[in-house]
Formats: C-alpha cells, structure tokens, sequence
C-alpha cells in the first residue's frame, strides 16, 4: 500500500488527483501540500474519523521551506513513500513571478522535489505530471508523437515553454536512478468539467491584451482531468519507470480553445511578434506576444506504451453541452 506526498493539492488539477488517491484502496495516508489554506473539497476528507488525508500549506519553490516538508514529522509520521508532483497551474493561468536569478517558479520546484526525492530514503517513487508541448513540431498539424520523439531544444524556444523542458529534462535525468523510480507523464491540454482549460502554453498568461501569429490555428490534442488522475493512479500502482503520453482522443482547434476560456489573441505577423517581444521584455511591461511553433503547428499523442505498461486508457470524452452554450462537459466513453 502506497503512502502519498500530493503537490498543489490546492489547485484544480491537484485536487483531482488526491479526490481519485483517497478513494483508492491500494493508497493508505495522503499527505497533501498547497501554497494557500487546504481546498473546501477536503473538509469531509480532512473530517474523516481515519485521518487519512492531512494538509500542510508550503511554498516549494523555497529551498528552506522545501527542505522543511521532505523532512518533517509530518512525512515521517505518514511514512511516505510515493511524491506525486503536480505542477503548478492555477485558475486563472497567470503568467509565473520568477524567482531568484529569474528562474521560473516552476523549475525551481522541480528541482528541489527531485533533490529531496533523492536525499530522503523514505521516498522510493516520484510520478510527477508534466507537458506534452515540450515536443519539436514540424509544419502543420499531422505531427503524431511518441515518447522517443524529438524534443524542442531550440535555444529561441518561447519563454513559454522553456520552462516546461527544463522541468522535463530534469525528470527525464532521474528516470535511470537506481533507488528512486521516476514517472513522468506527458499530458496536453487538460479540460475539466464546465469548459475549464488547463496546461496550454498558448492560454497562458495574464488576460491582458494578447497577440499570436497570424495564418495559423493549431489542431490542439486533449485529456481530461479525470483521466489525468487515473493515469497518476496507475503510476503509483505500478512498478515501472519510465515516461508516458497521456491523452484523451479529441483534438480541437486552439482557436476554439481561446474562445470557450475567454482568452482571445489577436493574430499579428510572426517575425513583427519576435521583434515586438523583445522589445517589451526589455521594456518590461506591455501587450502578451506569443510565439513559438506550438501557436502554428498541431499535433496528437501515441499513447500505446501508457497503455501497455500503465494500463491507462482514456474513460472520459470531451463534448459540448447539451444546452447549446458552448460549455464544454465531460462524459464516460459509453455515454
């Protein structure tokens, strides 16, 4: 049985993942970890005569505060064996602060759940949720990806992105360990119930004004959030290492995407978006300008090998509502 560390169990995808953990009889304590006060879906857990579930509130990007929670009493306490790592998201897909030396928030976490990992003996397995986009795309939108394809190492990559390959690559080097064993799971953009859309480059960032490439709207592969939670699941349950595709089978176009979360971008020409970006990064302020060939090119995930050696097989179908609004909704595959 299976005692577990959840990351950012305070933002959506997080709460997901540890509402699908507590409910696994193959999962015994859930030690669950936010930066704010412990999410009102936890009451009846926090609640439960078992005390299975407990809540602790930590900024993981801080090496002392980090350092803090893999050697607690509390994980000790809850003998965890297992950190599932849940990337940062939130609600609002707000633009990341940087750190010191401008590091994105996200990198630094990465780096300090996979050193403590490391350090505290406890700990034999990581599953940790990361970003499908980190691929290189070729023109157009019949790129069908697997695990082994290439990814984007292009030193002009989108600031974007650059983080999500660097946490990837992180990942990626632990894979091989000896005693610790490293899941990592590629995921697309995940939709959750009433049309909420999480994990895509090209919806990040402030909702100020925004601008993309003109002429292109990319065919933008989809998982549920559910489903999202279910591969975790399969992750911690299993003995494999490895890293994994995780999707669902829809695809829709980005545009689509824009229009359901609110967040339009307005097209402009690709080489003056380059420029422009540049000049207000020096600037430090003005309009949101998003390049990079995942805004031009589209692409599908193989997911063959989570199937194989997870068992993982997408439950859920993405729709629209039934009442006509353009809400999207989640439904079984049967439905």
């Amino acid at each position: 049985m299976a005692n577990v560390l959840v990351t950012h169990a305070d933002e959506p995808l997080g709460r997901r993942v540890v509402k699908t953990l507590y409910h696994d009889p193959g999962v015994g304590q859930l030690l669950t970890v936010g930066a704010g006060p412990p999410p009102r879906a936890f009451d009846r857990f926090l609640a439960d005569g078992s005390r299975r579930l407990s809540y602790v509130r930590v900024d993981l990007a801080r090496h002392r505060s980090a350092s803090d929670l893999f050697h607690s009493a509390a994980l000790r306490e809850a003998e965890i064996d297992t950190v599932v790592h849940v990337p940062r998201h939130g609600a609002t897909q707000d633009e990341e602060a940087p750190v010191a030396a401008g590091l994105p928030l996200r990198t630094a976490e990465a780096r300090l759940v996979v050193q403590h990992c490391l350090e505290v003996r406890s700990i034999r397995n990581l599953v940790t949720v990361g970003s499908a986009y980190v691929y290189r795309l070729q023109p157009g939108n019949a790129n069908r990806l697997r695990e082994n394809s290439e990814l984007d190492l292009d030193p002009t990559v989108a600031p974007e992105l650059r983080s999500w390959i660097d946490c990837d690559m992180i990942f990626h080097g632990e894979v091989g360990a000896e005693r610790l064993r490293v899941v990592l799971l590629r995921v697309p953009t995940v939709v959750a119930s009433g049309g909420y859309v999480y994990l895509n480059p090209g919806l990040a960032g402030p909702g100020r004004l925004r601008f993309r490439p003109a002429g292109f709207d990319p065919m933008c592969a989809l998982v549920a959030d559910k489903d999202v939670a279910r591969a975790v699941r399969a992750a911690v349950e299993s003995d494999r290492a490895g890293i994994y595709n995780v999707a669902g089978v829809e695809t829709v176009p980005l545009s689509v995407l824009s229009r359901w979360t609110r967040r339009p971008a307005l097209p402009a020409p690709g080489s003056l978006l380059r420029l422009a970006g540049a000049a207000m990064r020096w600037a430090g302020g003005g309009p949101l300008l998003l390049h990079g060939d995942h805004l031009r090119y589209g692409f599908t995930l193989d997911t063959g090998l989570a199937e194989r050696e997870l068992g993982y097989a997408p439950s859920y179908r993405i729709g629209l509502s039934r009442a006509g609004d353009g809400v999207l909704r989640l439904e079984t595959s049967a439905a």
